[in-house]
């Protein structure tokens, strides 16, 4: 739902002293609101969102803020800050919680309840846009004319499951364009694990009913799959078509394999996911697992970020529609407690559904002992997850000892270069803080500068230093001296580390470092912390010699913890990089001139590697034999020509 111009209200003041907070904003701004449902948001003195709110009646809920008493020190914290509030009017109050969750994952504000990983699921697909579908594995949007199934925990589940589908419906993985290739059946003909459509082994009629079963088993009609199978198996054995029989028998040995690798396989479920909430030490995990025609299809924990005063009921609602917002959604949803505006949450995720969905805490059965075994996933997930956050604090402590840092960081950056003799040089950068590496924040950085001699590895450092720092000056401004109780880290949003490093540590010895502090103090930044890592004789792993700006040189003890997780700091930087340079090289080596051409797509590039053979031929080709081409025009032939003869 977007937003309105007519039915926004605000009363931000635009003059440039100081904007007043706390509860008379808040007062003066409900005088305004009417007693209807919609969605609030509090800002700070910056406009930056503080809470995303919903209301059944907008005047009735904020007046709430707007009074001294019985309100807790989060709340307080938060009318303390608000500067300005808006709000956005709806029709109903369904329609203002899916408004809710839709701000929240938007805007992230950091007295809300977040969800962390929002990282999209894995989905098994069967296309539906050839004669000869394909089974795939697929993440991402679902814009191919296809069936989904799913979705999966992760993608060793969905490769796990098209493996054993393989050999029970012998459906092709291969793409459409090596299908079109096929000149003879290739191995997965051959090891029993397809059906060969590509040249002809099955006629395409047999092959849509393999299709068909699979469509079939992957819906929950598994077992009357396997009676049909097994009566085919019969008929086929009876008319000492031992053959057959041998490959039903096959097939059905192997839907059965698939049933038994499920883990949990309940009776009475067909298609729900189970949610299961449990705190512990200021922290919250929830436990999904998903079930699909009645079989397991795995489970993944996340860790919402959440302020400590609230409790598992608080945590989950907002959970639950944000999980959905880019989420297929099952008929039912079981969870561990009983929620307070369950049927407004059913209610709105049903309007989003083509069905009703039935959202419980289930009392009995073997519905309440999944939610019991959800829930001691959840247990279990959240105690290694407390072990390993502890274990991680007391290096960051014992790293800040040893680098004389004033606090342990919060946001570590690891750099490091990759190339081949100047080729295709890659700058990588990796950040790592309390909860171990944060991968959605790596950044690689193409070098592109004419200027730098190929192989030089302090210009490359320069230039990585100078896109990286320059953006983060125009984006975040300069580095704050310290932090206040505004940028409290507990309170940060989710998967969002603090924008300015607290340490950065250069893969490279005294030069690299150098470099790194001449680029920085160029851009006027001279206080972040710097350490350089240099390998040590013969690139001994424990041998390493650091060095730090002002401070002589120096060696960490052979099995000091925290020179093993700073050699696995600069690893993953390393890696990082070398894969980085490693795809950018490798797509070098598969483009062709073709590519530099102006006006030259897929769909012609192939045309002219169909009819010359070769990149090369091309551009030795004549302008007749480039006006022969199918799909190039008769502008388009001159264009190519002239190009390759430099006209």
């Amino acid at each position: 739902m977007s937003e309105q111009p007519d039915n926004i209200q605000s009363n931000q003041d635009t003059a440039t002293e100081p904007k007043p907070t706390g509860f008379g904003v808040i007062a003066d701004f409900v005088r305004h609101l009417p007693n209807t449902p919609g969605v609030y948001r509090m800002l700070d003195a910056q406009d930056t969102v503080l809470y995303v709110g919903k209301a059944r009646n907008l005047k009735r809920r904020v007046s709430n803020y707007a009074r001294h008493g019985n309100q807790s020190n989060r709340i307080l914290r938060m009318i303390h800050l608000t500067a300005s509030m808006e709000c956005v009017n709806t029709a109903t109050e369904t329609e203002a919680l899916l408004l809710e969750a839709n701000l929240i994952k938007r805007l992230k504000p950091r007295f809300n309840v977040l969800l962390r990983d929002d990282k999209s699921f894995p989905y098994i697909v069967i296309g539906k846009d050839h004669p000869a579908p394909q089974i795939a594995k697929h993440r991402g949007a679902r814009k191919r004319d296809a069936k989904y199934y799913g979705p999966f925990a992760s993608a060793g589940a969905v490769n796990k499951t098209i493996h054993t589908l393989e050999k029970a419906f012998l459906l092709r993985t291969c793409t459409d364009s090596m299908y079109d290739s096929r000149t003879r059946p290739c191995l997965q003909y051959q090891i029993k694990r397809c059906s060969g459509p590509c040249t002809g082994e099955i006629s395409l009629p047999d092959y849509a009913e393999l299709v068909q079963q699979a469509h079939q088993f992957l819906s929950g009609r598994s077992q009357d799959l396997q009676k049909e199978m097994a009566d085919q198996m019969q008929v086929a054995s009876d008319e000492l078509d031992f053959e057959r029989a041998a490959i039903l028998r096959d097939r059905i040995a192997a839907l059965t394999q698939i049933q038994s690798h499920q883990g949990i396989n309940p009776q009475s479920l067909q298609e729900a996911d189970i949610f299961a909430c449990h705190q512990q030490g200021g922290q919250t995990c929830i436990q999904v697992f998903f079930f699909r025609t009645g079989q397991n299809w795995g489970n993944r924990a996340y860790f919402p970020r959440a302020d400590k005063s609230l409790d598992e009921v608080d945590i989950l609602s907002p959970f639950l529609v944000q999980f959905y917002d880019n989420k297929p959604i099952p008929r039912q949803i079981l969870v561990s407690h009983d929620l307070p505006e369950q049927d407004l949450i059913s209610e709105a995720l049903t309007s989003r559904s083509e069905f009703k969905v039935q959202l419980l805490k289930p009392r009995r059965g073997e519905k309440k002992e999944l939610v019991e075994q959800a829930l001691t996933n959840a247990r279990e997930a959240l105690g290694r997850r407390l072990a390993e956050t502890a274990s991680q604090q007391k290096l960051l402590q014992g790293l800040a000892d040893i680098l004389d840092l004033p606090t342990p960081p919060n946001r570590i950056e690891v750099y490091d270069n990759s190339h081949i003799q100047g080729t295709n040089a890659v700058g990588g950068m990796i950040v790592a803080g309390p909860e171990g590496f944060m991968k959605n924040q790596y950044r690689k950085f193409n070098i592109k500068s004419d200027s730098i001699t190929p192989g030089d590895d302090y210009g490359m450092m320069r230039e990585v230093m100078t896109r990286r720092f320059s953006r983060l000056l125009k984006e975040n401004g300069p580095r704050p001296n310290q932090q206040s109780e505004e940028t409290n880290p507990d309170l940060s949003p989710a998967n969002d580390a603090p924008p300015w490093p607290d340490l950065l540590l250069i893969d490279g010895g005294l030069g690299q470092l150098n470099a790194v502090k001449e680029t920085l103090a160029e851009l006027g930044i001279e206080d972040v912390p710097l350490v350089g890592v240099a390998k040590g004789p013969d690139r001994d792993a424990g041998r390493e010699k650091f060095f730090m700006p002002g401070r002589d040189s120096f060696m960490l003890p052979l099995r000091d913890p925290v020179l093993y997780y700073i050699q696995r700091l600069r690893d993953e930087a390393h890696r990082y990089a070398i894969g980085s340079h490693r795809t950018r090289r490798s797509n070098q080596i598969s483009k062709t001139g073709l590519d530099d051409i102006p006006g030259i797509g897929p769909a012609r590039k192939r045309a002219l590697l169909h009819h010359f053979g070769t990149a090369k031929a091309v551009t030795n080709a004549a302008l007749s034999d480039l006006l022969a081409v199918e799909g190039i025009s008769d502008q388009m032939a001159r264009t190519i020509h002239a190009f390759f003869q430099n006209d």
